[in-house]
């Protein structure tokens, strides 16, 4: 049975599909015997770009998944021998206000990504779920599926409250919705030690952490281009592409953690 592994910040820009799809494509690249799903369930359909695919290709989604009409066997996308991609596309921008709408017709509506996960769940090692940066419907049917959620955290100005926000917020939906939910960990990303603030916002997330005895990865994602350049000129993630490389590095190590810990 998978583990299930979903990544949670209520905002844009921190890093969280590239976390995902690095940490996925990296597992599928050391794990050769194992099979790895990516869900996708952010409009902006960035997972399928990190891979070199265009969201407005796909015709099915993950959209259809959440609004029953099609299986993930019916949706994924092969992305290697053992990674495989439930693509999104625009379409999920819309289905808050498709559900929402039509409430009589869904009747646990936390529960329409568990509905179309659990059929499968057997056939995975892994399953990464990409998320988009808000706290409503779509992140509440992640966390009602999830085994374990990943907080990525840029060390930026403000940083630490909105790391409190989420915790308090994945917390929540565990008391209420979820028991097995577990806080895999959070992971400093985009991060830049050379620069004062950055050293003392991730020095303040650590210390808040260890203070609840929430684990903060000693490994963290060095800001780099390399990230975006992978995606740019190859089509695929830098740990496919760049591997020697010690900043890309990191992800493998960053994987080491994941498993061992997570």
């Amino acid at each position: 049975m998978a583990q299930i592994f979903s990544v949670a910040m209520n905002k844009g820009g921190v890093g969280k599909t590239s976390l995902i799809t690095n940490l996925a494509a990296a597992i599928s690249s050391q794990q050769p015997d194992k099979k790895v799903l990516i869900v996708d369930t952010d409009g902006q359909g960035n997972s399928a770009l990190a891979f070199g695919r265009k969201p407005a290709d796909f015709t099915s989604s993950v959209y259809h998944i959440f609004t029953g009409k099609k299986t993930i066997d019916d949706v994924k996308v092969k992305l290697s021998d053992n990674l495989y991609l439930v693509p999104a596309n625009d379409e999920m921008n819309f289905l808050e206000f498709d559900v929402l709408t039509k409430i009589k017709e869904y009747k646990n509506v936390f529960g329409l990504l568990k509905a179309g996960i659990e059929p499968i769940r057997d056939e995975y090692d892994y399953i990464f779920i990409d998320s988009p940066p808000s706290l409503g419907l779509i992140f509440g049917n992640i966390l009602a599926v999830a085994d374990k959620v990943i907080i990525p955290f840029v060390p930026e100005t403000f940083a630490v409250q909105g790391l409190i926000r989420i915790i308090e917020s994945v917390n929540e939906f565990k008391e209420k919705s979820n028991p097995s939910l577990t806080l895999a960990g959070v992971v400093g990303m985009m991060v830049d030690t050379r620069t004062v603030l950055h050293s003392e916002m991730l020095s303040k997330a650590r210390q808040y952490c260890s203070d609840r005895d929430y684990r903060m990865f000693d490994t963290v994602i060095p800001r780099s281009i390399r990230f975006a350049n992978a995606t740019a000129y190859s089509g695929q993630p830098a740990v496919w592409t760049d591997r020697s490389n010690p900043i890309v590095g990191a992800y493998y190590e960053l994987v080491e953690e994941v498993l061992q810990n997570g």
